[in-house]
């Protein structure tokens, strides 16, 4: 499985995930102005990991096994990352 998509002037295809985190995290920098936050990466991560996980795990109809083996994570270490943040199972 791979996240990075093609990023070819085809209207069907979708911009590679590194490109959209740069534009966001760009835009995040632009809005703070002077004074961004200085713990950007945990802020980042908080933001972005629960998401993250969440949408795996509706993709996975709530299967850990499967959401484990597509984020490349034990299922103790998702188990735990799912209780860290309060995400649902399903």
């Amino acid at each position: 499985m791979h996240l990075i998509h093609s990023t070819t002037s085809d209207a069907k295809s979708q911009p590679c995930l590194k490109d959209v985190v740069a534009r966001v995290v760009r835009r995040y920098l632009q809005d703070m102005g002077h004074a961004p936050s200085s713990d950007l990466y945990d802020t980042v991560l908080a933001e972005v990991e629960p998401a993250l996980l969440q949408e795996v795990m509706i993709h996975c109809r709530g299967n850990q096994s499967r959401a484990a083996e597509i984020l490349g994570l034990n299922r103790a270490t998702l188990r735990k990352k799912l209780k860290q943040y309060a995400v649902s199972g399903s």
